[in-house]
């Protein structure tokens, strides 16, 4: 997992779908009080943009991200919508 790689959460533009929560397969998200926050930011693998994917309104950037990395999926999740 990764030190160097993790989702940020923008709450002024999130809406709390959850999408973020349920599609993460690595325990990175958890919520309260019905809003995503990121419970293991270490539990993330580098590179994996998967939940920024799901969700719909842009609300997740990456700690790392130095625009290079293209992938949207890469922690072995179904990252897929």
């Amino acid at each position: 997992m990764s030190k160097n790689w993790y989702p940020i959460i923008d709450y002024d533009k999130c809406i709390k779908c959850g999408n973020c929560y349920n599609k993460c397969k690595k325990n990175v998200y958890e919520v309260k009080d019905g809003t995503p926050v990121v419970k293991n930011p270490d539990n993330c693998v580098e590179g994996c943009k998967g939940c920024a994917g799901f969700c719909p309104v842009g609300a997740i950037t990456y700690f790392g991200d130095n625009g290079k990395i293209k992938s949207q999926c890469s922690c072995g999740g179904n990252c897929k919508k």
